[in-house]
């Protein structure tokens, strides 16, 4: 299940730092440690988007200076989303970097048949290796068009896969087809105007401080649509509860797939 999560903003030009997972990532443990439920105080499958709205940048970093602001959360456990979504509206107020957010409306999106070639965009920036401690490797530049890239992405998915325990082991071995086809022409145009689709994001695992390279392109996936549908639910790569590897379908009208659009009230 995919939803949006719409939030008054209540300083309009405030700002988060360009790299502002961290800070969304720690609003989200921290929301699951508020409501003290023991069942979904390790639970991490789930992920999220940046944060979305009209923007200026800035030394400082985004400025938002619409009304509303967006958050895509994705998470198959209704229990758990029942759960995340009462606590966080139950927050009413807060800040997340400059910013100062109230939870206003959850937007539902309409489930989506994917095929096994899929042209997305990326939502969130994609970390193709999860790193060690002080592991410099994580930080190296990959070329999306080197088939490294896709060979590393498709270990993680599929180990991700195979621990959700959904599929056989057979089902698994026939998900064999999987290659990433970046945009050219878009990658082109960064380029040819100096600007980058690949940067070091800080992330924080288990109190440790990690240092990795995010990509962030429109690409076409090959795969099996049962690998389309996981990744557009769980997220592409590594990190994906840390708000990293988020994707979306390309040139798709976001307001057309909303199915359902209410307040959420709590009990």
């Amino acid at each position: 299940m995919r939803i949006r999560i719409v939030f008054n903003l209540l300083n309009k030009g405030g700002y988060v730092p360009f790299h502002h997972q961290y800070l969304l990532a720690e609003l989200v443990t921290g929301v699951i440690l508020k409501g003290g439920n023991d069942r979904f105080s390790n639970y991490t499958d789930y992920n999220f988007s940046g944060l979305k709205g009209q923007i200026q940048i800035s030394r400082k970093g985004l400025h938002f200076y619409s009304n509303k602001i967006t958050l895509v959360f994705s998470c198959n456990n209704v229990d758990f989303m029942d759960y995340f979504l009462d606590n966080l509206f139950g927050l009413g107020e807060f800040e997340i970097g400059n910013l100062v957010l109230s939870p206003s409306m959850i937007e539902r999106e309409k489930p989506i048949v994917l095929g096994d070639k899929v042209k997305y965009v990326c939502i969130s920036p994609i970390i193709v290796r999860k790193p060690a401690y002080h592991d410099p490797i994580s930080k190296s530049f990959i070329n999306p068009e080197n088939d490294l890239f896709s060979d590393l992405l498709y270990e993680t998915s599929m180990e991700r896969i195979e621990n959700q325990k959904i599929y056989t082991a057979k089902q698994i071995n026939s998900f064999y087809r999987f290659q990433i086809v970046p945009d050219r022409e878009y990658l082109g145009k960064l380029m040819y105007h100096n600007k980058k689709f690949a940067r070091i994001y800080p992330v924080v695992e288990h109190d440790a401080k990690f240092e990795v390279r995010g990509y962030t392109f429109p690409f076409t996936l090959y795969a099996d649509r049962k690998v389309q549908e996981f990744l557009f639910t769980h997220g592409l790569g590594s990190f994906t509860h840390k708000g990293f590897g988020m994707i979306d379908i390309a040139n798709a009208d976001p307001i057309k797939r909303i199915i359902t659009r209410k307040p959420k009230v709590l009990a």
